[in-house]
């Protein structure tokens, strides 16, 4: 996903002359871990001063392709279930869906005004984005490749993300410094292809809906006030508490999301069964981003403005410290093992590596110009990070003989300010 810190600038022009992309070239894969016969993994970089989508190979590790989107996309997000990506373009008020298996251009969807973020569900036949520009949420089919309700929010709402269990939704308003829940309804998909989206699964045929005794697929349920600058999400893997970075302001909003009543939490404490608000939890000046381990043990915040980050325990809602990480730190991204965060410095042109088990900074790597949006390698290997001014994303490999470090940098278009990877085995 784009930085919740995008929400707080406008991006300039790439800093770097073109003269000086040729330098950025694939290199070969020796000494990385082999990979089957038939297998592919892409990465999909949002530029959005330039209306492309940059497709990058990552078993080559070449530049594949550029795509031609809408104007200025900004959030990209892959479907768990099918080879298929999504790119928001804001200015447009537009989706793109790309197919990863011929990575082209399949269909554009229309939305609404100044969509930012589009996050998509677990079964894969639906996705959600908010229109900042509207005050909205569009609910698109992925079947049918439409959209299919449309839901009012606060005012201008960054971020839409879905929970786990596929039963909330939870949305950041910035402008009105508030968060809206909504139930969702259930649905049956008519996706038939096999899991991970293989190439050889069917084409889409056939919208997929609620039936009528599951109601409208998203239902107004709670509102909470009192987040100025409502930016970041995440949802614990149980889907029972959200939390939001407040980027106006010093604090994360934890929040207990309602159970299902069948549910042991329900079952067990009656308050579960209603969204509540838990704690307003005191971290750095200007939250923007928000890393969770995979876990869901803790949570660690990017405060821009300090320079430091904030790490939260998720089962107690507290504060266990906040420490320098680096020059306006936008963006962070935790290990499949919950041992490393690694956080984007965008004043310094830095990745920092901070060992969570140790509580300690461990080393820095030099990136492209304004280090921005993170995202790993399917088998983390590689960490990618894209550079908004210098218009390139960097390579690091993650593990090596001497450690992490710096391995190439890849072109890009102008500002790239989002990463999503897809990966499949052709059989």
């Amino acid at each position: 996903m784009p930085t919740a810190f995008h929400r707080l600038r406008a991006l300039g022009p790439a800093l770097l002359p073109f003269a000086l992309l040729p330098v950025f070239t694939g290199c070969r894969r020796n000494g990385f871990p082999d990979v089957p016969a038939g297998y592919h993994e892409y990465a999909y970089v949002t530029n959005g001063a330039s209306n492309t989508v940059t497709v990058l190979d990552l078993v080559a590790l070449r530049p594949d392709r550029t795509l031609r989107v809408g104007d200025q996309p900004t959030g990209i997000a892959v479907n768990p279930r099918r080879n298929e990506v999504y790119a928001v373009n804001t200015r447009s008020g537009s989706v793109t869906v790309i197919d990863a298996t011929t990575n082209s251009v399949a269909a554009t969807i229309g939305v609404h005004r100044q969509p930012y973020f589009i996050t998509v569900d677990a079964q894969g036949g639906r996705a959600y984005v908010a229109n900042s520009g509207s005050n909205s949420v569009s609910v698109i089919d992925l079947d049918a490749r439409r959209e299919i309700a449309v839901v009012g929010t606060g005012e201008q709402p960054g971020m839409a993300r879905i929970a786990p269990d596929m039963r909330s939704l939870v949305v950041s308003n910035r402008r009105s410094g508030s968060v809206s829940v909504y139930s969702v309804a259930p649905y049956i998909s008519t996706y038939r292809g096999p899991g991970g989206g293989s190439p050889e699964a069917p084409a889409p045929t056939a919208p997929a809906r609620p039936t009528e005794s599951e109601g409208p697929a998203l239902k107004f349920r709670a509102a909470f006030p009192g987040c100025p600058g409502a930016t970041d999400v995440q949802i614990l893997p149980d889907s029972s508490k959200a939390f939001v970075a407040c980027s106006s302001g010093h604090q994360v909003m934890a929040i207990s999301l309602s159970q299902s009543p069948d549910s042991w939490a329900a079952k067990q404490n009656p308050n579960a069964l209603t969204d509540h608000l838990l704690t307003m939890l005191d971290v750095g000046n200007t939250p923007v981003h928000l890393a969770m381990k995979p876990d869901g043990g803790e949570i660690f915040t990017s405060n821009f403005s300090d320079d430091s980050i904030s790490e939260l325990s998720t089962w107690t809602n507290e504060v266990g410290g906040t420490y320098t990480i680096g020059s306006k730190p936008t963006h962070g991204i935790v290990s499949h093992d919950n041992s490393t965060l690694w956080v984007a410095n965008f004043g310094a042109d830095l990745v920092s590596i901070y060992s969570i088990d140790d509580g300690r900074l461990v080393t820095t790597i030099h990136t492209g110009s304004a280090p921005d949006a993170l995202a790993f390698s399917a088998d983390e290997h590689l960490l990618l990070v894209a550079d908004a001014h210098s218009g390139d994303v960097s390579v690091i490999r993650t593990q090596g003989r001497q450690g992490a470090a710096l391995f190439t940098m890849l072109p890009a278009g102008g500002s790239p300010n989002d990463i999503a990877v897809k990966s499949y085995t052709v059989r």
